[in-house]
């Protein structure tokens, strides 16, 4: 992992290097993603079975083998020890106690003429869920998408994760029993956000889709948009660390690796304000990449796509983290609230030592589906107004039509649509 200092003659490049991290090659994926989506399109069931033979190696033989069985999740449910079933309870009941307080509101505005205007909030009818199953399996990401659209009401929620070699993880089934998910699919990749967009015989299409998932399927979120709703285009998983000399370096040192791992390609960058913090992490750092379960990984990453950072002062390290608009931001100095306000881009802000990004991805409450790849900058976490729609409503009186309608005829006459101001007119001239 390199060590890069703001003063350095070649830091610009060096720096601007890391900003591209996100630069997947889409085109490139593009080709390939197009005509699995119009094999789905045009194929459906048929063609999903050959995907999943080709991509996840095993044969499906009849369209009932796509689907997961509820008992199936009832019985990893109801296998699961005590401790793991405690912590997945307690993580479902603190996400939902989160995501309850973002519900939006219906509202309406009486005027003194009549006039009402308002705002009518509904769900979707389906929401289509993508939870990842390659390099691991992820059963907080279905919590995390789960959770959220049954708070926003969602009456039909649908599940797709690849089953590589028809093999599926015991405690994501547990998780989509405790979420009371009623249909899921043992579908992967593109051929699963093609399926759940446009539907086959087997899956139905629904009218929003979330869930990360990896450079197929992102490409495959962003063919599909428009067609329907997604959450939106999320690449590998990154954090960014801001230190100063009052941090540990063994907790920096592990942070850092706790994304390294999930990906070859996720990015870890430390930017400190101190030389030997800068120094510490590093070597921590090395004494841990061995311990790891997935080292080769891990090493991958931070040899590629990470770095530490040394700033001059707190002002560049935050300038410099708000370019990078992490996905995950931990602060990790004296006062980290002090630099709450001046933080602009990231899509979760960790505070403090004893707040280390893996507590926000399981059990915190916020959710973990957060925007990768300098995408904060527009994009926010997964949220329940994803699955939530908003309705104008508009009434007008006849008090309230005379006393804007002329203006409104005089707008449509402007654009010269005249239907439109005659509809106004005709109005106007039965009320005099």
């Amino acid at each position: 992992m390199k060590i890069l200092h703001t003063t350095d003659k070649n830091f610009n490049d060096e720096f601007n290097t890391l900003l591209s991290r996100a630069a997947m090659d889409l085109k490139e994926a593009g080709k390939i993603v197009e005509n699995l989506l119009d094999e789905i399109k045009n194929e459906k069931n048929e063609a999903l079975k050959r995907h999943i033979l080709k991509f996840d190696k095993w044969e499906v033989k009849s369209d009932s083998e796509l689907e997961i069985s509820p008992s199936l999740m009832e019985k990893a449910y109801n296998e699961l020890g005590y401790d793991l079933k405690d912590a997945l309870h307690k993580a479902y009941n603190r996400i939902f106690a989160f995501h309850e307080k973002q519900l939006p509101k219906s509202w309406l505005t009486y005027e003194d003429n009549g006039i009402v205007l308002g705002q009518k909030i509904s769900s979707v009818d389906r929401a289509g869920l993508y939870i990842p199953g390659g390099k691991a399996a992820y059963p907080s990401s279905l919590l995390m998408n789960a959770i959220p659209a049954i708070v926003a009401g969602v009456k039909e929620i649908i599940v797709c994760t690849p089953a590589p070699n028809n093999e599926l993880n015991s405690l994501l089934l547990a998780a989509m029993y405790l979420c009371d998910i009623k249909k899921a699919f043992k579908v992967g990749g593109a051929s699963a956000i093609g399926a759940m967009a446009y539907g086959t015989k087997s899956i139905p299409n629904v009218d929003v889709i979330t869930g990360p998932g990896n450079i197929f399927v992102a490409t495959a979120k962003k063919m599909v948009f428009g067609d329907v709703n997604i959450d939106m285009i999320a690449g590998p998983s990154e954090i960014g660390i801001l230190a100063d000399k009052s941090a540990n370096a063994k907790y920096l040192a592990i942070d850092l690796l706790s994304q390294a791992e999930h990906d070859e390609m996720a990015s870890s960058i430390l930017i400190t304000t101190d030389e030997e913090i800068a120094k510490d992490t590093l070597k921590e750092l090395e004494a841990y990449l061995p311990k790891l379960s997935r080292q080769k990984i891990a090493t991958v990453s931070v040899q590629t796509r990470g770095a530490i950072i040394v700033a001059k002062d707190l002002d560049e390290a935050v300038f410099l983290m708000n370019k990078i608009a992490p996905e995950h931001l931990e602060v990790v100095t004296e006062n980290p609230f002090d630099l709450l306000p001046k933080i602009k881009h990231a899509g979760a802000i960790f505070m403090g030592s004893f707040t280390p990004e893996p507590i926000g991805d399981y059990i915190a409450g916020p959710n973990h589906t957060l925007p990768t790849g300098g995408t904060a900058r527009f994009f926010s976490p997964l949220n329940v107004e994803h699955f939530m729609k908003k309705s104008s409503i508009i009434s007008m009186s006849k008090d309230g039509i005379k006393a804007i309608g002329e203006s409104c005829a005089s707008l449509a006459n402007a654009e010269g649509l005249s239907a439109h101001e005659e509809s106004i007119r005709v109005r106007l001239k039965d009320l005099k």
